[in-house]
């Protein structure tokens, strides 16, 4: 059966004034109808580079490793090897540019940093933490009390009970959608950090995952220390918690590649609500996969606020597998210098009457920043009486910014509400009219607009100490922006 894609592809790019500041109009894309064949894919062997990636990341790992843990490695790396690295050739990489990490020297952490040079990232106490660093959970600064019964937050090593290791393992390597950077940290991840939830288990307290990057290279150098941390969380029937995860560097020029994984498996009625926080050395390179999985009933719910990264790339994807599913995602990307923020969506669903809203924003605020938005809906033949959104806008404030967006609506079911659109611009004269005419100087009239876009989408963040944090640092991000300006 054919599938019509109503798909709307923008390049835009804010061009250099002859005088003053240009005024934009949100800009509209044509839809395009088409009907596609997908070939069944082909194997082929993996480029010298990537064998060579492959062979670092196996001799960077202990001789002896957990069954589950062992079968993900097999798995990615019979994936890995058959894979070449990505180039703007590629459709999903056409607007991203990964060859910096090509021309670099990679090299796998291969043990976790010294205790002292993680003291000043205490964790906030109404929270269960969860520390990170470099790949590595350390055991020493994470608090795993206060727990409910039967709840588990720990790694696959430290697993005793075999019920939620055998439940964990029927996930494993379950996943067709993932390329070759979820390859990489599968094969490379040292360990991974599980978060079980039994039935019917509500968790009051968020689990917060500090990721920290310590090892780096000078900026400048080619040295590209690589780091694969992998959470896996499992929720059953009628569970609920919240997952906070911030992903921070230890200084704020290092070069180094976070090539994290996160993998969240929701039951029957079960409840998910994510913050995501990132905010990388702006010389680093930060690819996150997220795979989403949700049975009939369950919600899950993602605030995303991602600023750091010269390369920063997340990988989203949700797969609804059950009727009454409701998915809701909300992004907020700001770029300030000489970047990449980079968001590919897909949002599959399967069965009647589910539910997805997606709220993307990006603010481009340097001459050479760039944000890229490549998000698919796909509503399969059995999900009638779907009720899909999807709306993309961005801020463009400097010449030479750019922007790419791919809003991507695929119907097959004949009975649903769907919409999606995308904006583009510059501020609004009239908005900047308005507080003019209230007495309000043009300078501070313009960073309360700027600031307001984003924090549309950081009022959403469930909790107000992470809602504070993050307010601030981009606050002080957009005012150094202006500064220079």
């Amino acid at each position: 059966m054919a599938a019509f894609a109503f798909t709307h592809q923008i390049r835009h790019i804010l061009p250099t004034p002859a005088s003053g500041r240009t005024k934009l109009r949100p800009k509209r894309g044509r839809s395009r109808v088409s009907i596609q064949a997908v070939a069944a894919p082909v194997a082929s062997f993996s480029d010298q580079f990537v064998l060579e990636l492959a062979e670092s990341l196996e001799d960077s790992l202990p001789s002896t490793s957990s069954l589950p843990l062992q079968k993900l490695r097999d798995i990615s790396s019979q994936s890995l090897l058959s894979t070449q690295w990505p180039s703007r050739k590629d459709e999903p990489f056409r607007f991203t540019d990964t060859s910096s990490l090509r021309q670099s020297e990679i090299k796998p952490i291969t043990h976790p940093p010294e205790f002292p040079a993680l003291l000043d990232k205490s964790g906030d106490g109404q929270f269960t933490n969860v520390v990170i660093a470099d790949g590595f959970i350390i055991d020493s600064m994470c608090n795993f009390s206060n727990l409910p019964d039967g709840v588990y937050v720990g790694s696959l090593s430290g697993l005793s009970s075999e019920g939620i290791g055998k439940r964990v393992s029927e996930f494993l390597g379950d996943f067709q959608w993932g390329d070759l950077f979820w390859s990489v940290n599968g094969m490379g991840a040292p360990d991974f950090m599980v978060v079980y939830v039994p039935e019917g288990c509500r968790v009051e307290n968020p689990i917060y995952l500090r990721y920290i990057s310590v090892e780096g290279g000078d900026e400048g150098s080619r040295k590209l220390p690589l780091s694969n941390p992998r959470v896996f969380v499992l929720v059953e029937k009628g569970g609920e918690i919240g997952i906070i995860e911030e992903f921070v560097g230890k200084e704020v020029s290092k070069c180094y590649w976070a090539n994290p994984v996160l993998e969240v498996v929701i039951g029957e009625g079960g409840n998910v609500k994510h913050s995501y926080v990132q905010n990388q050395s702006l010389s680093a390179a930060h690819i996150k996969w997220t795979s989403v999985r949700q049975e009939s009933s369950s919600s899950y719910e993602l605030v995303e606020v991602s600023t750091g990264g010269k390369l920063s790339r997340h990988n989203l994807h949700v797969q609804q597998v059950g009727p009454d599913t409701m998915t809701e995602l909300t992004t907020f990307h700001l770029a300030v210098g000489d970047q990449t923020q980079d968001l590919h969506s897909r949002i599959v669903l399967d069965h009647p009457r589910g539910y997805s809203r997606q709220l993307h924003k990006c603010i481009v605020a340097h001459s050479l920043g760039q944000a890229v938005f490549d998000g698919n809906v796909k509503v399969n033949r059995y999900a009638q009486q779907t009720d899909a959104g999807q709306l993309t806008r961005s801020l463009l404030l400097e010449p030479r910014a750019t922007v790419n967006v791919k809003p991507n609506l695929q119907i097959i079911a004949d009975d649903v509400k769907c919409s999606h659109g995308a904006a583009i611009s510059d501020l609004e004269d009239s908005q900047l009219f308005y507080f003019q005419a209230r007495g309000i100087d043009l300078e501070t009239a313009r960073r309360a607009l700027i600031f307001s876009f984003g924090a549309e989408v950081i009022d959403r963040l469930p909790y107000s100490i992470v809602q504070k944090q993050v307010k601030s640092h981009v606050r002080e991000l957009l005012e150094s922006t202006q500064k220079a300006s």
